[in-house]
């Protein structure tokens, strides 16, 4: 049997990668019919920021297919929370099985969760994380652990700094953070405040990039011209990396390793920028801290779960890995868990 509904449903065309910042995705509106035997998934992506972000949708995209037994309705944010609000609620109204939200920042969720709460919709977070009273207006969450990522990115500086007889106090660090509010902003920033208190580094400055590579460009430029010390830059993803080595090579820095010799290192995050990986291999980046966008079997897993009737864990992270092209750090561990440092 098959019920027949008009949908408003915005289909996402595949976006095509460049090796340098994201690429553009465009939608268009179209009517479609849903299937009564499909799992009907509302996905509501906070944008399209980044390259990250842009696997990350091609990958919910390629796992929702009618295909595998979905029918998916997809709605780009836009990077505002407003936007994702009005896609949730639009997805309540048409009555789909699951709501999946990857979540612009935090806060201000607790409303409209309750509202897809109370029609027994299940959500799945993905990404990032809600900062919700009540924990159980969500089903699960899969993504990263950020604050790990940033552990891992730390403690590779600082082993580098002591093979190469750098003293704590000569680090001179500024952090482009990304989207202020989000999970893996908060993450990464903690990760990165945390080890300059207990080694004693010099974090000079800590300004939102917003994860993109012209904003992450605009605050390069900007530090340079409140700072000339600067020897240590910690981008929170790779695409604001890329703007921030633009602008320190227009300002005539070298960027590399050798910060004895006068050199500027930038370190990053994702792993998934084809020129970001290009770069590690050159040294222009010395460490990247992988952030694995491939979501979309993981949700699907947990859709399948719950259909089972089952319980998933609250809480699933993905397995990541930590990329440099140096020799100088084969590994590092940390929380105990040790971790070999992978050519990009």
């Amino acid at each position: 049997m098959k019920k027949i509904a008009t949908l408003l449903t915005l289909l996402l065309l595949l976006p095509v990668f460049s090796g340098c910042g994201s690429s553009t995705i465009k939608e268009e509106i179209t009517e479609k019919t849903v299937d009564e035997n499909l799992i009907t998934v509302g996905f509501s992506q906070l944008g399209a920021e980044s390259d990250w972000r842009n696997t990350n949708t091609a990958s919910m995209q390629e796992a929702f297919t009618r295909e595998n037994g979905y029918d998916l309705i997809y709605k780009n944010g836009q990077q505002k929370q407003a936007n994702q609000i009005t896609a949730v609620r639009m997805f309540i109204q048409q009555g789909v099985d699951y709501i999946v939200l990857a979540p612009a920042t935090e806060a201000g969720w607790d409303s409209v969760l309750a509202e897809a709460r109370d029609a027994d919709i299940p959500v799945i977070l993905v990404d990032r994380r809600v900062d919700v009273a009540d924990k159980s207006l969500y089903s699960c969450w899969v993504g990263s652990d950020f604050e790990l990522e940033a552990k891992k990115m730390t403690e590779w500086l600082k082993q580098f700094t002591q093979v190469r007889n750098i003293d704590p106090e000569e680090l001179h660090i500024v952090n482009i953070q990304g989207t202020s509010g989000s999970t893996a902003q908060i993450g990464r920033t903690r990760g990165l405040a945390n080890a300059c208190r207990e080694n004693g580094w010099d974090l000079m400055t800590e300004v939102d990039g917003d994860f993109t590579e012209n904003k992450g460009r605009e605050v390069m430029a900007a530090m340079l011209k409140g700072y000339d010390n600067i020897n240590v830059v910690y981008c929170e993803n790779d695409n604001m990396a890329i703007g921030a080595i633009d602008a320190l090579e227009a300002a005539g820095k070298k960027v590399g390793s050798n910060i004895k010799n006068g050199e500027v290192m930038v370190v990053s995050f994702d792993g998934v920028n084809e020129l970001s990986r290009e770069y590690c291999r050159e040294g222009k980046i010395s460490c990247i801290a992988e952030c694995n966008p491939l979501h979309g079997p993981r949700v699907s897993a947990l859709i399948e779960s719950l259909e089972r009737g089952e319980t998933p864990e609250t809480f699933n992270y993905v397995d990541e890995k930590i990329f440099s092209s140096l020799s100088t750090v084969k590994s590092i561990t940390v929380d105990g868990v040790t971790y070999e440092v992978e050519k990009p």
